[in-house]
C-alpha cells in the first residue's frame, strides 16, 4: 500500500506560528470549532495542547497488549465503550484545551466622545459573555522553562533527577503537531459508528460526517488528542491533510506556508499484513525498527512489481522513489516517530534537534574535528538526550544520540569541505556514515528546493468513484468491525481487526 507522510525537521522551528494560523483561517475559521487547532506548534517542555495529553494512564490513549500479547485498545473494549457511550469519562473538557475568546470591537466605534478611551474586551467566543483570557493552544509558548509550565509536562515525570528546572539551565525547543495519520489508528477501531475511515489509496485519516454520531469515542483512543467535536454540529473533526489538495499534487497549507522550510512531504510504501506485527512488539524500545521494517525499498524490483499488482501506478511508484520520507527515515535514519509507544504507527516523524554542537565543542576547549569530542559534547546539550528519547524513541537514549551524532558529522564535514575542500573522514566514520551519506544528507535538509521537499503526486481521474467512497460498513452492531476483538470485544475473544481494509461503497 501506499501511504502519505511527513517528515519534520525540529533544527529548523523557530516558533513563528505560520503554519497554525494558515491553517487555522482553512480549516477551522467558523463557528463551532473556536477552540480547534489541526496544527498547532508546542514548546518543550510544556503542557502541551490539550494539557497533558500526552499522560495516558488519565486519558487512556492508544493500544496496548493484553497478557497474551494481542493488541487492545487502551480505552476499553466494546463492553467498556457500550457501558460509558453516553458518559465517556476519559474526554478532555474545554478547560483542557482553552476558551477561545473574542473582542467587543464594536465599542471602540460606537462609543460616545468622552474623556476616556473605550476598551474592547475579551469576551467568549462560545457562551458570547465577558471573560478573563488565561490560556490558549499556545498559551505557554517561550516560558518553557518556568517551573510552572516545564515541570507539568509528562515527559519530565520519570526525569527529575536528570533535569534540573532552573531558570538558568532552561533548555526549550518547538514541536509542531498535526494528525500522525497512523498505520494503526486508534481513533478508526474506537468508533462506534465507523465514520472515522483510513483511505486505501493514500492513508489519509477522515470523518465521514454523515455516519458520525458524536459519541466521541474517537477523541479519547487518539493519544495524541488530534481528533476534536465541533461543539455546534456535535460531530468529530480533525486534521484531513489537506487532501483536496494531496490529489492536486500539491502539499498541505501548514507544509507550504512554512517560513522554516522544516517540513517534508512524500509517499512510503509499506507492507499492510506487517503491521499487525510491527504494532505487537513486547518491548517498546523495539517499535521504531518495527515500524521501520513495514516500509518498503521502492527501488526494489520485487516491491515494485508487488505495488503494481496492488493497484499502485506507475506515477505514484516513482514519487516513491523520490521521496524524501523514505530517504529520512529508512535510508539515512535520521526522523523519529512521536511516542510509538502508543503502538498506533504514526506517520508524521520528526527529526530531533541538535543545538549548535560545533560552537559548544570549541567553547569547551576540544576539537570540532574529532568525533569523540563531539559526541561528548552531545551528551551534555542543554536539551537532555533523555528527554528527547521519552518524545521519540520509547526511552531509548542510545537511538537519539546515533541520530544528533550524524547530524553533528554531516555539520563538521561540510565545515570542513567548505574551508579546504577536505572530507572529514573520522567524524563520518564515527557517526556510521560515508562522504556520499553525509552530503545527500546536507542536500535534503539544508538546501533542497520545494520540489525535493515536497513530492505528492496527483490522484487519478479513473479513482475519483474510489476517493469519494467512504468506509465499509462497520459499527458496534455487528461482529467483526473495528475494536471488536481482544478480551471482553467480540465473540470469542479474538485478536483486534487493524482498520487496513480497502473501501467500497457502502
Amino acid at each position: 500500500m501506499a501511504q502519505v507522510a511527513m517528515v519534520m525537521n525540529l533544527d529548523k522551528c523557530i516558533g513563528c506560528h505560520t503554519c497554525s494560523v494558515t491553517c487555522k483561517q482553512t480549516w477551522t475559521n467558523r463557528d463551532g470549532v473556536e477552540y480547534v487547532w489541526f496544527n498547532n506548534v508546542e514548546t518543550k517542555p510544556g503542557v502541551g495542547y490539550p494539557r497533558r495529553y500526552e499522560d495516558q494512564d488519565r486519558w487512556r490513549g492508544g493500544w496496548e497488549l493484553d497478557r497474551k500479547g494481542r493488541l487492545r485498545l487502551r480505552s476499553g473494549g466494546r463492553l467498556r465503550r457500550l457501558a460509558t457511550i453516553f458518559s465517556n469519562p476519559d474526554l478532555p473538557e474545554l478547560d483542557d484545551y482553552y476558551e477561545p475568546a473574542t473582542y467587543d470591537f464594536d465599542t471602540l466605534i460606537s462609543a460616545p466622545a468622552g474623556s476616556d478611551i473605550p476598551v474592547a474586551r475579551p469576551r467568549s467566543a462560545i457562551t458570547g459573555k465577558e471573560m478573563k483570557v488565561s490560556g490558549g493552544s499556545n498559551w505557554d509558548d517561550d516560558l518553557a522553562g518556568s517551573p510552572l509550565h516545564a515541570a507539568q509536562d509528562p515527559n519530565l515525570d520519570a526525569m527529575t533527577e536528570q533535569v534540573r528546572m532552573s531558570f538558568e539551565q532552561t533548555f526549550m525547543f518547538h514541536l509542531p503537531r498535526i494528525c500522525e495519520h497512523c498505520l494503526n489508528p486508534a481513533c478508526v477501531s474506537a468508533c462506534p459508528s465507523s465514520a472515522m475511515y483510513k483511505r486505501v489509496e493514500d492513508g489519509i485519516v477522515l470523518v465521514d460526517q454523515d455516519k458520525c454520531r458524536g459519541w466521541r469515542m474517537c477523541v479519547s483512543a487518539c493519544p495524541y488528542k488530534k481528533v476534536y467535536v465541533n461543539h455546534r454540529t456535535g460531530k468529530a473533526e480533525k486534521c484531513t491533510f489537506c487532501f483536496p489538495r494531496i490529489e492536486a499534487g500539491l502539499p498541505t497549507v501548514c507544509a507550504e506556508t512554512c517560513v522554516g522550510r522544516l517540513r517534508y512531504i512524500g509517499l512510503v510504501l509499506y507492507d499492510a499484513d506487517a503491521v499487525a506485527a510491527a504494532a505487537s512488539v513486547v518491548d517498546p524500545a523495539d517499535l521504531l525498527d518495527a515500524q521501520r521494517s513495514v516500509f518498503l525499498d521502492p527501488d526494489d524490483p520485487e516491491v515494485q512489481q508487488a505495488a503494481r499488482a496492488a493497484g499502485i501506478a506507475d506515477d505514484w511508484i516513482a514519487a516513491a522513489q523520490a521521496s524524501p520520507i523514505w530517504q529520512l527515515i529508512s535510508r539515512h535514519k535520521v526522523a523519529l516517530p512521536l511516542h510509538p509507544e502508543y503502538r498506533t504507527l504514526p506517520m508524521v516523524w520528526y527529526i530531533p534537534p541538535l543545538s549548535p554542537v560545533l560552537d559548544a565543542t570549541t567553547s569547551r576547549g576540544a576539537d570540532d574535528a574529532d568525533a569523540d569530542d563531539i559526541f561528548h559534547t552531545i551528551t551534555a546539550l542543554r536539551i537532555p538526550m533523555e528527554y528527547l528519547a521519552s518524545l521519540f524513541t520509547a526511552g531509548d537514549v542510545d537511538v537519539v544520540a546515533g541520530v544528533l551524532q550524524k547530524l553533528a558529522a554531516v555539520r563538521a564535514h561540510m565545515r570542513r569541505r567548505s574551508i579546504d575542500g577536505s572530507a572529514d573522514s573520522r567524524a563520518l566514520a564515527g557517526a556510521g556514515m560515508s562522504e556520499r551519506d553525509a552530503e545527500d544528507l546536507y542536500r535534503l535538509l539544508a538546501i533542497a528546493k520545494m520540489s525535493d521537499r515536497y513530492v505528492v503526486p496527483k490522484a487519478h481521474k479513473e479513482d475519483a468513484a474510489e476517493l469519494a467512497s467512504w468506509a465499509s460498513g462497520c459499527s458496534l452492531d455487528g461482529p467483526g468491525g473495528p475494536g471488536m476483538g481482544g478480551p471482553g470485544g467480540g465473540p470469542g475473544g479474538g485478536p483486534v481487526a487493524l482498520t487496513l481494509q480497502r473501501r467500497g461503497p457502502s
